[in-house]
């Protein structure tokens, strides 16, 4: 495994520390229909024990992925592996059923997600895709954000943030003041800077970022595990043609789209942590390396003037 020590960075002014990269649990619970294969539940738990070997101290999941089995697969893997180290951080999320994203539910997604992960404190909880719902059903007294702060209140939850994709909502969100971690996804990658305004409010008021998606669902790797998608949507043949010169550029430079778009996250002093979601230890090294990677200056200057035009950006 790798000898590359993962550099530890604040998580904003939580007094919490995290690796520049964040396995993301996404894969972890096997979501064919998102990430394009299934994921046995023996590759999610070896996944987990060899990203800790390997140096990576921080993991993503959330309640709602694979109607929970994400969770499940990782406190079973944190038991396997025994005794962690000191610094390892399991973040979730609070996750809906259906419609219902009320107070109870919050209450309830904290309890289940607990059991799951074998963990009786959270440190951190993010409230998951609320651009879904309506703003003022999930801001209002006794709602889910207040289900939330009450949890922190009480020394259930650690801190709390907003993971979701919509970032013209997740402003909203941030003009709260409660959230002290915001997760954007898809959308500040080399072909997307659509957070570029919620990054922004969240470097102001002093919030951890965790990046996530970098590779835009997988169509930003070389070969691309995805060929017309990006971040779940169709792309636009100018992306698409922006993203193949990029490839081309990666390669002219001795180095793969993938790795760039990496190192692209990783070196942005702004973010915490990269969350990368793996599915087997295949591409584990592979990730470990691109975070640290020597790549030019240059590279990254080429790559940016081939950045899609805005309006290809997913909250164009």
């Amino acid at each position: 495994m790798s000898t590359i020590t993962l550099p530890l960075r604040p998580l904003g002014a939580t007094g919490l520390q995290v690796t520049s990269v964040t396995l993301g649990g996404g894969p972890l619970g096997s979501m064919p229909e998102l990430f394009g294969h299934d994921t046995s539940a023996a590759d999610a738990i070896e996944l987990v024990g060899a990203a800790l070997d390997g140096g990576i101290r921080t993991i993503d999941t959330s309640n709602g992925y694979s109607d929970g089995e994400s969770e499940r697969r990782i406190g079973a893997a944190l038991r396997a592996y025994g005794s962690l180290p000191d610094d390892t951080l399991i973040t979730t999320k609070v996750d809906p059923v259906g419609a219902d994203y009320s107070g109870q539910r919050v209450r309830d997604s904290l309890r289940e997600s607990s059991q799951r992960l074998g963990l009786d404190y959270l440190p951190v909880v993010l409230l998951h895709d609320p651009e879904f719902h309506d703003f003022d059903y999930i801001t209002a007294p006794g709602g889910a954000v207040d289900a939330l702060i009450q949890a922190k209140k009480v020394g259930q939850v650690g801190h709390i943030g907003i993971g979701a994709g919509d970032t013209r909502v997740i402003s909203r969100y941030l003009d709260l003041g409660v959230f002290e971690v915001l997760l954007t996804h898809n959308r500040w990658t080399l072909a997307d800077r659509s957070s570029a305004g919620i990054i922004g409010q969240a470097v102001a008021s002093g919030m951890g970022i965790l990046n996530a998606a970098v590779h835009g669902g997988g169509i930003l790797t070389d070969p691309p595990r995805q060929n017309t998608i990006y971040g779940y949507r169709p792309a636009q043949p100018e992306k698409l043609d922006a993203i193949e010169q990029m490839r081309q550029v990666c390669r002219r430079y001795g180095t793969d789209l993938g790795t760039a778009a990496v190192r692209f996250s990783t070196r942005d002093s702004r973010f915490s942590s990269t969350v990368i979601g793996l599915s087997s230890t295949r591409r584990l090294q592979a990730t470990i390396d691109a975070a640290t990677v020597d790549l030019p200056d240059a590279l990254f200057t080429e790559l940016e003037a081939l950045l899609p035009a805005p309006h290809t950006w997913l909250d164009a």
